[in-house]
């Protein structure tokens, strides 16, 4: 089904987790959407969940954001769509184990899904955007952004997309459009659900520390209404991140936050 609707926002990613979520909110202020993400069935089960809650257009575009030509069936896509209002650069995964035991192919093609996709797709969709005087980008990166965790390439390429977040709204200062890095820490998703973490054990993870995929999303879109270009979900987590990054705390707490992990059985993903 294609979108005929002059309000659409674009979802990578969108087959569960925070980006499924992000479809069901949008839906629910009006948005068509344009789904896409590797696994087809989800997708269009997703689709029609919300064609039948909401009433609005979903089209669905399978496409693996890892290989460039499945970024560039979902730039085609963006060339040829007359009202794109918002786009989510939601897709990623991680990868568990040390870094140089690691299978480098995997490593690369993280940095394509998290950050090659999320610039080319910008870059799509902004001029359009900007011509328009309106428009909104959200790339999703990560709490590991600020404190830089075991898995190395992850956490590079989620600072990679707060720096090029805070850059880009600079640049696009006056021009009606918004940008934001959106950093949740530890949410409710199928991110930890893949084989590359079929020994992490999320009851070693404190309860108060896990936020709802719902919540995630509704502090996203109200910080991004409100122009603010870093979101971090939870207060907690934005005391966190303060006392992390300060020139004094930050040192401490970063040794104190490896130390916990090492204690954990979360190190047994971490060392193998």
């Amino acid at each position: 089904m294609e979108i005929t609707n002059n309000k659409i926002a674009l979802i990578t990613g969108a087959s569960s987790g925070i980006g499924a979520e992000f479809a069901r909110q949008l839906a629910g202020q009006g948005f068509s959407l344009l789904l896409t993400a590797r696994r087809k069935e989800k997708l269009e089960t997703l689709a029609q969940e919300i064609r039948d809650k909401n009433g609005v257009d979903v089209e669905v575009l399978p496409a693996d954001l890892s290989l460039d030509e499945g970024i560039r069936k979902v730039e085609m896509r963006i060339g040829e769509l007359e009202h794109l209002e918002l786009l989510v650069n939601n897709a990623g995964y991680g990868i568990s184990g040390r870094f140089y035991k690691s299978d480098i192919q995997r490593q690369l093609g993280m940095i394509q899904v998290h950050v090659i996709a999320s610039v080319r797709l910008a870059r799509a969709a902004l001029p359009q955007m900007v011509e328009r005087g309106r428009g909104g980008i959200i790339n999703v990166s990560s709490l590991s952004a600020f404190m830089p965790s075991t898995s190395v390439t992850y956490s590079a390429t989620k600072a990679y997309l707060v720096t090029f977040s805070q850059a880009l709204q600079n640049e696009l200062i006056n021009k009606g459009v918004r940008v934001q890095a959106l950093c949740p820490g530890f949410f409710d998703s199928e991110f930890h659900d893949s084989p590359e973490y079929s020994r992490f054990n999320r009851s070693q993870i404190p309860g108060f520390l896990w936020l709802k995929s719902e919540e995630v999303v509704s502090e996203s879109l109200r910080d991004l209404e409100r122009g603010k270009v870093i979101c971090i979900p939870g207060r907690l987590y934005r005391l966190i991140t303060k006392l992390a990054t300060g020139w004094l705390t930050g040192p401490l707490l970063r040794v104190i936050f490896r130390r916990v992990i090492q204690q954990r059985r979360y190190a047994n993903i971490i060392e193998e």
